[in-house]
């Protein structure tokens, strides 16, 4: 079975079969897209590539939400949620006009040219691009030299511990929300599992906001 394949047969009801606490996960994704880096106001629009179902558009009702996904089941299944999907390949879409934030999760890794995808992205997003990186699968200053060419000069990361197909605990979840913040302890968990959030911006287009 090919990976399309697997996305299609999976499509409805995909948030919630992708993590095992959705609400969870996808809530504290969404308060790092509106505050990591430039902040969020209300009516920003955010654009999210390979969004799948477009589960992340429920915990952003401030925002206007559009995504792009390049399953049809997966566009005809946020549909069926009053989503706002289209269908379209995160490498070659573009909108009609800018958007203020655009977003890559857990699919980075799709792209055919990743400098060419940022430089891309750069031409349509006024504020930042959010997204999530496995720092045992790609080097950060890897990353952070190709977003400079693609001319976001300005990078804010930060761990996120959220685990994706385990649900925590309050306790638990409390103790992973506080290891994000202590280096020592977050540099360590990274090492072995978890991700970090990246707001990659333009630090002229910061100054002014």
């Amino acid at each position: 079975m090919s990976t399309w394949d697997k996305y299609a047969q999976g499509a409805e009801g995909w948030s919630d079969a992708a993590y095992a606490d959705a609400r969870l996960y996808l809530a504290r994704r969404a308060a790092l897209v509106r505050t990591l880096g430039p902040a969020l106001v209300p009516g920003d629009v955010v654009l999210d590539l390979a969004c799948g179902d477009g589960g992340l558009a429920d915990f952003l009702p401030e925002q206007r939400y559009v995504g792009v996904d390049a399953s049809a089941e997966m566009v005809a299944a946020a549909g069926l949620r009053g989503r706002d999907v289209v269908q379209g390949d995160l490498n070659d879409f573009e909108p009609a006009a800018p958007v203020q934030a655009t977003t890559i999760f857990r699919a980075v890794y799709y792209a055919r040219d990743r400098r060419a995808l940022l430089a891309r992205i750069a031409g349509y997003t006024e504020k930042k691009l959010v997204f999530d990186l496995n720092p045992r699968q790609y080097r950060l200053d890897d990353v952070r030299a190709d977003l400079r060419a693609a001319g976001f000069d300005g990078l804010e990361v930060k761990p996120f511990f959220v685990p994706q197909t385990v649900a925590p605990g309050p306790a638990v979840a409390r103790l992973l929300a506080a290891a994000e913040r202590i280096g020592p302890a977050a540099r360590l968990l990274l090492r072995v599992r978890f991700t970090y959030m990246c707001s990659a911006f333009r630090l002229d287009a910061e100054r002014r906001t």
